[in-house]
């Protein structure tokens, strides 16, 4: 994360839910809106990830919306099927 001023904000705001002063869901919502709207945000390249990171984190399970979800075990299946891959080819080359 390159932008100073969102990981200040979000420490402040990871203050906020644990004193249980304000929504984990709002925190995503408040850092999604930064990222759209700040040009040090909009060039980092690894922010998706880390933001997605501390999405996971801070959200219950029940609350990550559906599509969030669905890709990530879209994800999930495909890497599966890549590893599923690699050993049929390892399989291969031993017989």
């Amino acid at each position: 994360m390159q932008c100073e001023r969102l990981i200040k904000q979000i420490k402040a705001w990871y203050i906020h839910v644990s004193n249980e002063t304000m929504a984990p869901a709002r925190m995503v919502s408040f850092i999604q809106k930064h990222a759209a709207d700040c040009d040090i945000c909009k060039e980092d390249p690894d922010l998706q990830d880390e933001i997605e990171k501390i999405t996971e984190m801070i959200l219950p399970e029940s609350k990550i919306p559906k599509a969030v979800r669905m890709q990530q075990e879209q994800a999930e299946m495909e890497q599966r099927a890549a590893a599923n891959e690699d050993v049929s080819e390892i399989a291969g080359d031993i017989e």
